[in-house]
């Protein structure tokens, strides 16, 4: 397991240098490279203008170059040196400005005086530089030549799809977005483990729901992704999950859906509860991300959020300080896990119902240990409890819940019950 934690982390370095954008050749090539790890998955693109409910696909954006030549000739700022140097979607520009100008077309941190900010204007045409703070208290009165060399044009939005057939048409949603440059956490850490998870669903010989998997440009690209697949949506998905900031050593994170009663809200809290009790809850009120999209009114998909440190709240967020050492091979691994534990909850809920009337005799079944021991008698503990609320009324979640155990320590019960006939699944 190691191993996958470094591989997930290689993989984050293979892309962390490609400058993405919600729109442009950025997302492309690095969906180019998810799909070298999901030979199945399908890149989709959108026609710049087309309407997605209340918006529409903007132009396409892309960027070569960019720098600013300051008043003794050295290049001061240089998009090749961080893609964070140029405001996301800037028009493209070619001139030379005096210090008082270039001021009104840069942006810093006061408070966070070594870091470049991450700034994007994609609805309002402008142009911009990003820089520490530090460094903007040293500029020298001058004339600065300032290039910015991209262009807008008429193109696509372009995201990723993977879907996965189950025994049931029934789905579990998994969204990621795919639109930040070099941004660790917060961009690289959720496409990274999801494909990662992706793989893990593709390996397995039976799935018992079907799995719809897509990487998006956050916001637009899930606005569009819904105005395309809401109907099949509603119908089938039961649980979802958003995936974002899942890379990093600190805490868990769970964000919940506009009511927080979905099957995604309980099995998100059941597994955070027995995996990491001590996990940060946060309500809708707390959302900035897609679920603001998924469990908007009228749309009201089943989605929560999973993350590590949760997106805002770290102070290295829309930096250039969410780099690579953020991200861990252990944080990743771990993210990656507490995702699976989910889909393995989900795969495994079912609502089971006692074959016999009062309780059954376990003792001629070999289901009751003749040795009492502390651990025998909590083995035996849940086995009855298990059966007590096999009711055909509870799921398997529910009873974990009631009873206070993980999921988990009840499937070999209930594998052992059934091989006896003495459960049933009824639903």
């Amino acid at each position: 397991m190691d191993d996958l934690g470094k591989e997930m982390h290689r993989l984050c370095s293979d892309l962390f240098p490609i400058c993405r954008s919600i729109t442009g050749n950025g997302v492309r090539k690095t969906l180019r490279q998810l799909k070298d790890h999901l030979s199945e998955l399908d890149i989709v693109e959108i026609p710049s203008g087309e309407v997605c409910f209340d918006w529409k696909i903007p132009k396409e954006w892309n960027i070569r170059d960019a720098y600013v030549i300051g008043p003794e000739g050295d290049k001061i700022i240089d998009f090749e040196k961080s893609n964070l140097h140029v405001v996301g979607y800037s028009v493209p520009v070619d001139k030379t400005v005096t210090l008082e100008e270039l001021q009104e077309h840069l942006h810093s941190l006061p408070d966070q005086p070594t870091a470049i900010p991450y700034v994007t204007s994609y609805y309002e045409e402008r142009w911009g530089f990003c820089l520490p703070e530090e460094q903007r208290k040293q500029l020298k009165p001058g004339t600065y030549h300032v290039t910015i060399n991209s262009d807008l044009s008429d193109g696509s939005l372009t995201y990723g799809e993977l879907i996965l057939p189950g025994r049931s048409e029934k789905e579990v949603f998994l969204s990621t977005y795919v639109c930040h440059p070099s941004l660790a956490n917060n961009e690289l850490s959720g496409p990274v483990v999801t494909t990662f998870v992706a793989r893990w669903l593709a390996a397995l010989k039976d799935r018992r729901h079907t799995y719809r998997i897509i990487f998006i440009p956050e916001g637009i690209g899930s606005i569009a992704y819904l105005s395309r697949h809401l109907e099949v949506m509603r119908q089938r998905i039961i649980a979802g999950f958003n995936v974002t900031c899942i890379g990093d050593d600190r805490s868990y994170s769970y964000l919940a859906s506009r009511n927080g009663d979905t099957l995604a809200d309980q099995v998100a809290l059941h597994v955070m509860k027995h995996m990491h009790p001590d996990f940060v809850a946060y309500t809708y009120l707390d959302r900035q991300s897609d679920e603001r999209q998924y469990c908007s009114p009228g749309v009201d998909l089943p989605v929560c959020s999973i993350m590590r440190s949760k997106y805002g709240e770290y102070p290295e967020y829309h930096t250039s300080l969410d780099d690579l050492y953020l991200i861990t091979p252990s944080g990743l691994m771990e993210g990656y896990e507490v995702l699976l534990q989910c889909i393995r909850c989900i795969e495994r809920n079912e609502t089971l119902k006692l074959t016999v009337l009062c309780e059954p005799q376990l003792g001629k079944r070999g289901l009751y240990p003749t040795l009492s021991t502390k651990e025998s008698t909590k083995q035996v503990r849940d086995m009855m409890n298990l059966i007590a609320y096999s009711d055909g009324k509870h799921s398997l979640l529910d009873i974990a819940d009631k009873i206070g155990v993980p999921m988990w320590d009840l499937w070999p019960l209930v594998d052992r019950l059934k091989a006896h006939e003495l459960l049933e699944a009824v639903g």
